[in-house]
C-alpha cells in the first residue's frame, strides 16, 4: 500500500529520468520520457510517424494535481482509482523494476526513515566465451555511502509499502537519477579493474577469423557474402560489456539499522 501518493510519484518520475518540478500549488509539472509517453499517453501514431519521419520527437509534460479534493487548477487529478494511476501501476507490474519500500517499525515516538537506493544489476560480458556477475547495490541518498551485496544485509529487515506508526521520510539529498549515475559510475570503475585478457582474446579470434574469410571470399570474388559473414563473426566474437538493471527502488530506512549496515561494511 502506497501511503503518501506525492513522493511515490516524485519517486516514480525520477527514477525513470523524467525532468519532475513541484509548483507553490502543490502540483507535479512532468516532463516524460519517450518511453514513458508511449506507456502513458496512449498516441502510438505520433511516434510511428516521428520515426518514419525520423525525428526525434516531443514527450509530453503533464501537470498532475494530487490533492485529496479534485481542485480547480488545470491540473490532471490523479487519485487512488483513477486511470492514469492504474497506468502507472500497470507500467510497474509490466517492468517490474521499480518500488518504494519502507523498514517496519514500531516506534511510539516520531522516528526519521532516510532513503537509500537498492539497486540488482547485471553485468554481461560477451565474446569468445559469455558471462555475467550480479551486483546487488546499495546508494545512500544523503551522504552518498555505497554497499555491495545489499539485498543479503537487508534480510533481517522488514519492509512495507505503508509507513509504520510514527515514522516519516527524509527527502533525498543525491536525486534517484543522480544516485543511478553513481552506481554504474562505481560498477565501471569495477570493471577496469579486471583482467581484460578475455577481450584481447575474443578480438585476436575476429581478426583471425575475418582474415581467414578474407582469403576465401577474395578467391571467389563474393563481396556481399564476405560482409554478412563478416558482420556475423562480429556479432558473435567482438567483446562488449553492458551493464542492465534487474529492479531497483527507494528503501527507506532507520537511523539504526543504517547504522548497523554500515558497521558491516
Amino acid at each position: 500500500m502506497i501511503n503518501n501518493l506525492h513522493d511515490f510519484l516524485h519517486d516514480f518520475f525520477e527514477l525513470h529520468d523524467c525532468e519532475v518540478h513541484k509548483t507553490d500549488e502543490g502540483l507535479l509539472h512532468v516532463k516524460l520520457t519517450r518511453e514513458l509517453d508511449e506507456a502513458l499517453m496512449n498516441r502510438p501514431f505520433y511516434w510511428h510517424y516521428m520515426d518514419k519521419l525520423n525525428q526525434v520527437g516531443e514527450p509530453t509534460t503533464l501537470q498532475l494535481d494530487i490533492n485529496k479534493k479534485q481542485s480547480e487548477s488545470n491540473g490532471e487529478w490523479i487519485h487512488f482509482g483513477s486511470p492514469r494511476l492504474q497506468q502507472i501501476f500497470n507500467f510497474i507490474e509490466k517492468k517490474a523494476k521499480y518500488t518504494v519500500l519502507y523498514e517496519k517499525r514500531e516506534s511510539t515516538v516520531q522516528e526519521p526513515l532516510y532513503p537509500w537506493l537498492i539497486c540488482n544489476l547485471r553485468v554481461n560480458y560477451c565474446g569468445l566465451q559469455k558471462k555475467e556477475v550480479i551486483y546487488s547495490i546499495g546508494l545512500h541518498l544523503i551522504h552518498g555511502a555505497i554497499l555491495l551485496d545489499m539485498m543479503n544485509r537487508l534480510e533481517s529487515l522488514s519492509f512495507d509499502r505503508m509507513m509504520s506508526d510514527y515514522t516519516y521520510t527524509i527527502s533525498p539529498i543525491i536525486r534517484p537519477v543522480s544516485g543511478l549515475k553513481r552506481v554504474y559510475d562505481f560498477i565501471e570503475s569495477n570493471i577496469e579493474q579486471e583482467d581484460l585478457t578475455w577481450a584481447e582474446q575474443a578480438m585476436q579470434t575476429l581478426n583471425e577469423e575475418v582474415e581467414l574469410l578474407q582469403h576465401f571470399y577474395y578467391e571467389e570474388n563474393e563481396e556481399e557474402l564476405f560482409q554478412q559473414e563478416k558482420e556475423d563473426l562480429t556479432k558473435r566474437l567482438y567483446p562488449t560489456i553492458s551493464i542492465e538493471i534487474i529492479n531497483a527502488g527507494i528503501f527507506y530506512i532507520s537511523n539504526d539499522s543504517t547504522s548497523k549496515l554500515m558497521m558491516d561494511k
